[in-house]
């Protein structure tokens, strides 16, 4: 079985309506489009048609994160807007049973503490059997000064809540205001800045059954290991490749080269197959003539995986993760 564990909803225009209208009135007043089954299923068959072409059979979608509008005033339309995508997410879901799972988005606001978020989060897994959720480290999203680091006790409400629902949270942040930084290299900074924030922190021995998995290869932390293991040295403490494999990775990073060097250095026990597919890597590369996100190839492509390495990486380390995924559902 392939699983992509890191997919992202299309949105039909009556949502974009939706948001248009929702950040033009600030949420006063707002009512939420009520999208026809026809709406959905076209939406969700766009995705079908790709992932069947592909050779993917199961994807699970979340809301796209760079237009989850965390910092956008007031907290209302946050709010709403997370409500309206998961509420997507879930129907889509339910029209098609065998195809996907849903990963829920949290109305995260600003530089409020993520306890507005549980009872979102708890009726979403509770009630709808939702196996997971997205985490945004910097819901400011470059705007203000943004909340402590995911090593911080601020995070600990949501930790705790994610540790008794016993589900992961895959960290990716959202848009970004800052002129200099766009929504792609704001997600690989942020993801970075998560990395080392966590691994100075006492997070995993307060909660030790907690689940984060970092998506597109870790950010920049693989890519310079020597400067973070020199760091874990000088400091003392125990050894940073140990302590990355507290954490889970995804492949959404689109490079053959960039793969083998994160099979390298987490092991494939510790990455999920991944592709944001329809998404940022959907263009055609001219040296092999298919689209970045196709990743299954690639992936089957390197010499030094063995079979079970490749059924761990698009099958089994997701299914051991996501403990409440279920092949019948």
């Amino acid at each position: 079985m392939i699983i992509d564990s890191h997919a992202h909803v299309v949105v039909p225009p009556e949502s974009y309506k939706y948001m248009a209208e929702l950040v033009a009135s600030r949420a006063n007043p707002a009512a939420a489009p009520k999208l026809t089954d026809e709406a959905v299923r076209t939406a969700g068959q766009t995705i079908i048609d790709i992932m069947d072409k592909v050779g993917t059979d199961i994807q699970f979608l979340s809301p796209r994160p760079y237009m989850q509008m965390h910092s956008v005033k007031p907290a209302k339309v946050t709010a709403l807007w997370t409500q309206h995508m998961n509420d997507l997410v879930y129907r889509t879901v339910q029209m098609f049973p065998t195809r996907f799972r849903a990963v829920a988005g949290l109305p995260q606001y600003r530089d409020e503490s993520p306890e507005n978020c549980l009872a979102e989060l708890e009726f979403r897994v509770k009630e709808q059997g939702f196996i997971g959720c997205l985490l945004n480290p910097d819901p400011t999203e470059g705007d203000a000064s943004p909340p402590p680091g995911l090593g911080d006790a601020f995070w600990h409400p949501l930790y705790e809540k994610l540790c008794a629902l016993d589900i992961p949270a895959l960290i990716h942040s959202a848009g970004s205001c800052q002129p200099r930084e766009s929504y792609t290299l704001k997600f690989i900074n942020e993801e970075s800045i998560a990395i080392v924030s966590l691994m100075n922190s006492p997070v995993f021995e307060k909660f030790p059954n907690l689940k984060l998995i970092v998506p597109h290869g870790g950010g920049a932390i693989p890519y310079h290991m020597g400067r973070f293991r020199a760091w874990s040295v000088r400091k003392g403490g125990p050894s940073f490749d140990d302590q990355l494999k507290r954490l889970h990775f995804d492949t959404t990073t689109y490079d053959q080269d960039a793969l083998e060097l994160l099979f390298k250095v987490v092991g494939p026990d510790r990455v999920l197959f991944a592709t944001e597919n329809p998404g940022t890597g959907s263009a055609i590369d001219p040296k092999t003539g298919r689209a970045y996100d196709d990743l299954k190839p690639v992936i089957e492509a390197i010499p030094f995986l063995t079979d079970a390495d490749r059924r761990n990486i698009f099958e089994c380390n997701c299914t051991k993760l996501y403990s409440r995924f279920r092949k019948d559902a």
